[in-house]
């Protein structure tokens, strides 16, 4: 089932809905444990696709790919690098990415990401996927030109609009069996398996509820395959994951003061 959240189109009123053969049909209530339909389906081209949730809090993992299976590790890392990104950078499809005033050029880095259905305290590898309501496509965009010398990566990461999320949500998919790919300018730059993950997602999401609780609307990005590039003003990048859907966004630049 794909989860949404959406506009009517000339409306501000945000509505949730799933998407059926009829249409976009609203619901109402808390979609992690009780909603139920409300009101009539409306067509794809009578609503404006929002971001398919608010993340309650957005968790990443670097470098987590690598180009084939030869190539990893006999044993993944002890202590993989993670980081949070803001929620104020989540936006959703169709919405433009923001070049921050001073920078030319940003990066682009297509995603899975699982969202926690449930509270999730020292999990078992084993049991990570029923803790999961489902999956969405994620664009971890980057500003690596605001990285700290030091490997200090907030910065570069938490700029709004640096973390496109949807089209939706997906509660129906087999992460083992997906892959990853984006699209710049038409021009496939990733395609590959989730199983080239270094650290994989179960494993990962165990780790996680070790050190804290995770709970309903947590949003976790499982890393992005190589390939990632850098994209500018007037790019269009499309994230995207079979069986979930396309992520489009186009690229601005930002005009006004430098932080820098």
């Amino acid at each position: 089932m794909k989860f949404i959240r959406f506009k009517p189109k000339n409306e501000q009123t945000i509505l949730q809905g799933i998407v059926t053969d009829a249409g976009i049909q609203p619901i109402k209530g808390d979609i992690f444990s009780d909603w139920e339909m409300a009101g009539h389906p409306f067509e794809p081209n009578e609503v404006e696709m929002l971001e398919p949730l608010t993340p309650r809090q957005v968790i990443g993992i670097g470098a987590n790919y690598v180009g084939n299976q030869n190539d990893l590790p006999a044993e993944p890392p002890e202590l993989p690098v993670f980081f949070h990104k803001p929620v104020s950078s989540v936006i959703g499809t169709g919405q433009p990415i923001v070049i921050p005033q001073g920078i030319e050029q940003v990066k682009f880095e297509s995603e899975l990401a699982a969202v926690i259905g449930k509270p999730a305290r020292h999990i078992a590898e084993d049991d990570v996927t029923d803790y999961i309501f489902g999956y969405t496509v994620a664009n971890d965009v980057t500003a690596p030109q605001y990285f700290h010398e030091d490997g200090h990566w907030m910065v570069g990461k938490s700029f709004d609009t640096f973390t496109p999320l949807g089209p939706c949500i997906e509660t129906e998919l087999d992460p083992d069996t997906i892959s990853v790919q984006a699209y710049l300018n038409g021009d496939k730059k990733q395609d590959s398996p989730t199983t080239h993950m270094i650290v994989s997602m179960r494993k990962m999401i165990a780790y996680l509820s070790t050190v804290m609780t995770l709970q309903p609307g947590d949003v976790i990005l499982t890393g992005s395959p190589l390939g990632a590039e850098m994209m500018q003003a007037n790019d269009a990048i499309m994230c995207q994951v079979p069986g979930i859907g396309e992520l489009h966004n186009s690229v601005e630049q930002r005009a006004g003061v430098s932080i820098q």
